[in-house]
């Protein structure tokens, strides 16, 4: 017996989980080797920039923390709660990184290979996207399907596979790089973001103010840090609640007020663009 058991920190005494090594290697090798190997044919102006590697290995990073830490480990045999922040992780942390970290002239190679076009048309149309994302949401967050999850890893690991995908359809209206599949215009976003906001917390309402246990594996799992399996399945709804809130609602802030300044720098164009012309019709060239 290790001196954390000992010490009734059991949690952190967690294994490498090399399939999850493996597949985050596999990403970020993959991506790598794209951007430098893959982009002969793109423009200087269409290849990857320093920040979308960042952002792209912060979302490799983010799926390791979510199931390949001591987090993952919670989750499988202590809290709700852990559970509920890793699917926060992969599906608002990891998934939009991810796509924000891929260059554009990627995902058009891809689009040129014959019937993916077609495929991914209608599937990253804002409705069809949102829909499917929320669907995989409530299926993977039923009471069976947690339980399955937890008493088969491979299946957790495949359930957490459908999140990440389904959260990459769900966050391309926003996120899109590209014009063949583009984004929706600001005050949609806002509105698709917000209406995103609020079905999960609707879901997360039922799990935190459940008077009984939703989860027949954690109400039998060992408590740890003095937590009951109710107050334990209270945090994990207000983890998927408040946290899932604050992410959707700062990307809200984030699309406001890029669109404001946009919005008013246009407005300044145009006055500018009408005071030359009534300057011109004077007689009168403005100085440079």
């Amino acid at each position: 017996m290790s001196l954390l058991h000992i010490a009734g920190y059991e949690w952190l005494d967690w294994s490498a989980h090399l399939d999850v090594v493996l597949i985050c290697l596999l990403l970020e090798g993959g991506y790598l080797y794209a951007v430098t190997q893959m982009r002969s044919g793109a423009s200087d102006v269409e290849r990857v920039t320093k920040r979308q590697v960042v952002l792209f290995t912060l979302g490799v990073l983010a799926i390791y923390v979510a199931v390949g830490s001591p987090l993952h480990d919670l989750s499988e045999h202590y809290l709700a709660s852990a559970h509920m922040i890793q699917h926060v992780l992969l599906t608002l942390v990891a998934a939009p990184l991810l796509l924000a970290g891929v260059p554009g002239w990627i995902w058009q190679a891809l689009l040129r290979i014959p019937g993916v076009m077609r495929v991914a048309k209608p599937f990253t149309q804002p409705v069809v996207a949102f829909s499917i994302f929320n669907a995989a949401l409530l299926l993977i967050h039923l009471p069976q399907t947690i339980d399955l999850q937890l008493q088969a890893h491979s299946f957790h690991l495949l359930m957490h596979a459908v999140l990440v995908a389904t959260a990459l359809l769900m966050w391309w209206p926003i996120l899109s790089p590209i014009p063949e599949l583009p984004r929706l215009n600001p005050p949609l976003q806002m509105a698709y973001l917000f209406m995103q906001s609020l079905l999960p917390a609707i879901m997360a309402s039922f799990i935190t103010f459940s008077d009984t246990v939703v989860y027949s594996f954690y109400e039998d799992a060992p408590r740890i840090w003095g937590m009951t399996a109710l107050d334990d399945q209270q945090v994990a709804g207000g983890a998927m609640k408040l946290i899932g809130t604050l992410i959707l609602w700062s990307y809200m802030t984030v699309v406001f007020f890029r669109w404001y300044a946009r919005e008013m720098a246009e407005e300044r164009g145009r006055r500018r663009d009408v005071a030359d012309e009534e300057l011109e019709q004077l007689g009168v060239q403005r100085s440079s």
